[in-house]
């Protein structure tokens, strides 16, 4: 089945922005009570102050050394990107996910160290990974997944809302979901990447009569 997916201009939104008044405001009229709205996880990050300048930290050794064992299309093998999450998560938390995962792989099991490095090492995103200007930046992903989408279904009036991680790769993972939406389905629907982080501006979208009647 195919689903009709709307983009939905912004301007540039920032921490001093809400997303659930930015979805109202600039969705206003075009989605109704059958429709999913999803909300890229970097622009929700972004509007909960989730965003800071790589000068905001000091890459240590322990940064240095690990980020070399990551694949250079991933964040985490910058280091500053790499400190972000040992400053979140601690030296001791992620050296043991990386060393369990070293491990695992020798019996091709993979995935170990985001599964053991905690919340952020599946979310957090480099420099060049999010819209300008915060491009510069390192965004972490978004607090409260959950409760972020309950707020965007209750304010909105649809049927149910998600918040994405969305690239270019053919990767979609849903991190939050309301009661009743599929993030199987919906990671499905938006595998071609409906977003727009650039020149585009459009970091929300509708999947149009998802719930039908």
């Amino acid at each position: 089945m195919r689903y009709e997916i709307v983009p939905v201009p912004t301007r540039i939104l920032t921490q001093r922005d809400n997303i659930i008044d930015a979805i109202r405001e600039y969705g206003k009229g075009k989605f109704g009570p059958n429709d999913v709205i999803c909300s890229a996880e970097s622009v929700v990050a972004i509007t909960q102050g989730m965003a800071k300048r790589c000068e905001e930290f000091k890459p240590g050794w322990l940064a240095k050394l690990l980020c070399h064992f990551f694949p250079s299309y991933g964040s985490i093998s910058g280091w500053y990107c790499m400190q972000a999450l040992i400053d979140t998560e601690s030296n001791t938390r992620v050296l043991g996910a990386f060393l369990a995962g070293a491990l695992t792989k020798l019996v091709g099991r993979r995935g170990v160290f985001y599964q053991l490095a905690g919340y952020q090492a599946r979310l957090i995103d480099d420099v060049t990974g999010t819209m300008p200007p915060f491009d510069k930046h390192i965004v972490y992903g978004p607090k409260d997944p959950f409760e972020v989408v309950r707020q965007i279904k209750e304010a909105c009036g649809v049927y149910g809302a998600v918040i994405a991680d969305v690239n270019d790769l053919k990767r979609a993972a849903i991190i939050g979901w309301t009661d009743g939406v599929d993030p199987a389905l919906v990671s499905k629907i938006l595998i071609d990447n409906p977003f727009g982080n650039a020149s585009q501006k459009t970091p929300i979208c509708i999947i149009k009569d998802y719930h039908k009647d």
